[in-house]
């Protein structure tokens, strides 16, 4: 079974079969409510920290380790490797155009592109699309996005110690080690105090 297999958004969600309307509308209300607040099919808590710990040797996608190496297609087939963002502060999100969580995140993604670009933040999202180009090519540019958008492989998951829950978001300082790890729909406002202390100082 890969890693897209255990994916699952809480679209499949059984709804009531009988009973008053006002309860299913009620019931899937809440089932969105929960799909925006956690995250699809999260299973992992909201946030890992631990900035500057030393991870076990061995263990992919930990705190305090090196982030593993990629080298993925962008939207155009032009291949992309993580070695391309040396030397920048890198907030790393694995995501789904299919997953509401994840495009709610994309606007204040965005956001921080355009507003710390010149201080040395990349963002970089990674596409757990299983039609790959076809899929995030309308989204992204529905979106204006202007951040690099990748398509991931089921091996980048795997080396990122398994993705079973998106968004799941990695911070990458400017040495490319992991520093944190976000599970779910992340406030833009958790981003930027996460990534402010790596930028340096404001100028």
């Amino acid at each position: 079974m890969n890693w897209r297999s255990t994916i699952r958004f809480s679209r499949n969600h059984d709804t009531l079969d009988v009973g008053p309307a006002r309860r299913t509308l009620r019931r899937s209300a809440a089932v969105l409510f929960l799909a925006l607040a956690l995250g699809c099919a999260r299973k992992e808590p909201a946030q890992q920290t631990g900035v500057g710990t030393e991870a076990p040797a061995g263990e992919a996608g930990t705190l305090g380790s090196a982030a593993p190496a990629f080298s993925l297609p962008d939207l155009d087939g032009k291949t992309v490797s993580l070695a391309d963002f040396k030397g920048k502060v890198v907030i790393l999100d694995f995501w789904a155009t299919w997953c509401p969580p994840c495009r709610a995140e994309v606007p204040d993604f965005v956001r921080l592109q355009s507003k710390y670009r010149d201080k040395g933040l990349a963002v970089v999202g990674l596409s757990m699309d299983a039609g790959g180009v076809k899929d995030v090519r309308p989204f992204a540019e529905e979106f204006n996005v202007n951040y690099t958008m990748l398509i991931a492989k089921d091996e980048t998951a795997s080396a990122y110690g398994g993705i079973v829950g998106i968004p799941t978001t990695f911070v990458l300082d400017r040495q490319g080690r992991i520093v944190k790890k976000f599970v779910g729909k992340t406030e833009m406002k958790t981003f930027e105090e996460t990534i402010q202390p790596l930028l340096g100082p404001a100028s």
